[in-house]
């Protein structure tokens, strides 16, 4: 398997392992050093086990359904279809993958800028 297709299985790893919290295999996927950005509310989390809580703890019924990957290389773009409850929204996902196949690097990007809820900020830090 060549870089790229690694990197899209990755990517539909790293998305199914959401959708269904199957959290062990989300874990498998991420480096430790995984960095995670939401440049809308200028969070950023720091670390495998800090971003794993932050989805454990996610309030909500969410749901995520990819209409579109693209890879190239080490890199992956993503276009999910983001639910929450009755509400629908479209999200924009930039995955790096290290060389030794794992996710090192997530930025999140929502249609909108927004505060973000309390009660997670002993997980992120703000810029």
């Amino acid at each position: 398997m060549d870089e790229t297709a690694r990197t899209r299985q990755v990517a539909a790893e790293y998305v199914d392992s959401l959708e269904h919290r199957d959290w062990p295999r989300l874990t498998a996927v991420l480096a430790e050093d995984v960095v995670y950005e939401m440049p809308q509310t200028r969070e950023r989390i720091r670390g495998r086990s800090r971003f794993l809580q932050f989805n454990i703890e996610y309030p909500g019924d969410w749901h995520l359904q990819p209409r579109r990957v693209v890879a190239d290389g080490r890199l992956a773009a993503l276009w999910l279809d983001v639910r929450v409850a009755a509400e629908r929204q479209d999200a924009c996902v930039w995955l790096e993958v290290s060389e030794q196949g794992l996710i090192n690097r997530v930025t999140d990007y929502w249609p909108e800028s927004y505060d973000p809820p309390a009660g997670r900020e002993h997980l992120v830090e703000r810029w």
